[in-house]
């Protein structure tokens, strides 16, 4: 394994092309860029203020904000000084906030805007531990313990006028065995616990993982995960790591004009966003009838050729003539909306549709499915541009060993695995065994090696009659449909399996416009007999796809989307079970009465 540390792959900034573009980001509406050197001197100045100011070596800082520029910049300075990193979802509500603060003992706290100082303000007399706040930006008058971003750079510079290595001599003392950052599983229930990284694990993945995708330093990748969550902090590692330039997208709300301008060759997503572009094209195709036929014929001829670039066959002559028609006129469009340079997307955090993925296989969009958790440190698993199967999440990455248990049980062996949870030896002796991290996911090994995730442990459902039936599975089935934005399966300990689904609120407004209907009320749109009518033919057409005991036999049109902000999914877009069950449980009620 590499000696290396992540905070050397820092120290060598300056020797990469110092004058080529690291990364970019928006400010005031235009693109802004930092070089590698630029780039350097913002956290060494970061790092020095930070020690400076009397941050020692194993101390915790957190940082609260979205992705951006300045939290590279933090989280890059708070390992140089051999400090610990805690990443805090800036939506997370002021009982998580306060909870994470003191649990990780964290005695910094950056914080990006006026949005964040306020919930600091609710909090900051039960976070006794915190010493400095650090403001990214900040229109209030700032506490007195506080300091603003430029500030606190300057700061920094000074130090280094009279000490030029202030900062180097201590990165320089930083091991593969130092803490580096505890990662607060978001949790679908109860508290989130505290996933302790070494420099170990970081290098392990970042080293193995990119490469092995055939990643560079010519790359350049447009991120807009949180930082907080493992996925879009490794692909801020990887970039520090590996030298491949970095934009940093505006807003989710963003992407699609950020994709336009940036033109990325690599893109680190979850499924939701690509589902949500999928929905959008096909909305686009429902408007214009003659444009959704022609669309259609390329898209069956895209797949056609998609079947022989997975079988590795040869694609008949009179085939590639009229792939070359349908790529120039329709199907390169769709190119264009990523921008028109993307070899590959990467996508993980949860389950992808394989029907998404073959949709953007055909229209010659790579997206690789990978497998992990915050407890591997990201991705275990992963398809490459040289070896991928839809439906499947690829082979083991590096040293990861993968085996199922007797229960079906995915079990990992890896450096990449945590070292523990924080300050929590119970939650850590019940999934690590003798080096093996029980995933509480569901699996199978394919032939020739490929992993298959078929459903959380946990999330299995056990219906009156015995059968157990995969949740995620019908549930990704059934948004594959433009019309349904999101789904919840339920079904355990019941004698048949409901569903409750949000629509796209774009879908059903067109819908609204063929019908002259007003859109003064959203719920009365979506409880119209001719939504309803279309929901059940879609569940209908998902059944003809299931065994008898999984098929849907009723379902509830919910009047509003699931949301980060209602607690109804995690900040990396995943479900929240337990709390949708209670939320709705008059509504599940009624569909078993």
């Amino acid at each position: 394994m590499n000696k290396r540390t992540i905070v050397d792959a820092i120290l060598d900034f300056p020797k990469r092309n110092s004058h080529a573009v690291a990364v970019q980001f928006k400010k005031q509406k235009k693109w802004q860029t930092k070089s590698w050197l630029e780039y350097y001197q913002d956290i060494n100045h970061f790092g020095s203020a930070l020690l400076q100011q009397g941050f020692k070596k194993g101390e915790k800082a957190a940082i609260m904000s979205n992705t951006r520029y300045e939290w590279s910049v933090a989280d890059a300075g708070i390992l140089c000084c051999g400090g610990v990193t805690v990443p805090v979802y800036s939506n997370s509500t002021a009982t998580e906030i306060e909870y994470i603060i003191n649990h990780s003992e964290a005695k910094v706290l950056i914080i990006e805007n006026d949005n964040g100082l306020r919930v600091w303000n609710q909090i900051r007399s039960h976070c006794l531990k915190i010493e400095k706040i650090i403001l990214m930006e900040a229109r209030q008058t700032l506490p007195e313990d506080s300091h603003n971003w430029s500030d606190f750079l300057e700061i920094g510079q000074k130090t280094l006028e009279k000490e030029p290595n202030f900062l180097v001599d201590q990165a320089r003392q930083v091991q593969l065995s130092d803490m580096a950052t505890i990662v607060y599983t978001s949790g679908t229930t109860g508290l989130p616990k505290g996933v302790v990284y070494t420099h170990t694990q970081i290098v392990s993945e970042v080293s193995e993982a990119f490469p092995l995708c055939g990643v560079t330093e010519k790359d350049i990748s447009l991120s807009f995960l949180p930082y907080a969550h493992v996925l879009g902090r490794i692909e801020h590692w990887g970039h520090q790591w590996i030298g491949f330039s970095m934009a940093y997208a505006e807003s989710i709300d963003q992407i699609r004009s950020n994709l336009k301008e940036i033109k990325p060759t690599i893109l680190v997503s979850v499924p939701r966003i690509f589902e949500k572009i999928y929905s959008a094209l096909w909305a686009q195709m429902e408007n214009q009838k003659i444009k959704a036929k022609a669309f259609d014929w390329a898209l069956q001829i895209g797949l056609k050729v998609g079947e022989h670039k997975l079988t590795r066959s040869q694609v008949p002559l009179k085939l590639l003539g009229e792939y070359i028609l349908a790529d120039r006129l329709i199907l390169s469009k769709v190119r264009e909306a990523f921008g028109g340079r993307l070899k590959f997307c990467i996508s993980g955090g949860a389950p992808l549709s394989a029907n998404v993925a073959l949709f953007f296989h055909a229209c010659g969009v790579l997206i690789l499915e990978g497998y992990g958790l915050t407890e591997t440190t990201a991705a275990v698993c992963v398809n490459t541009p040289f070896n991928y199967k839809f439906g499947s999440v690829g082979r083991p990455i590096g040293d990861a060993e993968i085996k199922i248990a007797d229960d079906g049980e995915i079990l990992v062996k890896s450096k990449k695995v945590m070292k523990e949870y924080y300050k929590d030896s119970q939650a850590t002796s019940q999934v690590l065994h003798e080096g093996w991290f029980a995933t509480g996911d569901i699996g199978e090994i394919l032939q020739g090696g490929d992993l298959k995730i078929t459903d959380r442990k946990k999330d299995l459902i056990k219906t009156a009659g015995g059968k157990y039936v995969a949740p995620q599975k019908l549930e990704s089935l059934v948004k594959t449909f433009p019309l349904i934005s999101q789904v919840l399966i339920h079904g355990d300990q019941k004698k048949y399996i409901v569903a409750l689904v949000t629509l796209d609120r774009s879908q059903v407004e067109n819908i609204a416009k063929e019908n002259s209907w007003s859109f003064e009320n959203w719920q009365d749109l979506t409880q119209k007999h001719e939504i309803y009518e279309a929901v059940r033919r879609i569940i209908a057409e998902t059944n003809s796809q299931l065994a008898s005991f999984e098929t849907i036999k009723k379902f509830l049109i919910l009047p509003a989307e699931f949301s980060i902000e209602n607690g109804d999914l995690t900040p990396s877009l995943k479900v929240k079970r337990k709390h949708l069950d209670q939320k709705y449980k008059k509504e599940i009620d009624s569909l078993y009465e």
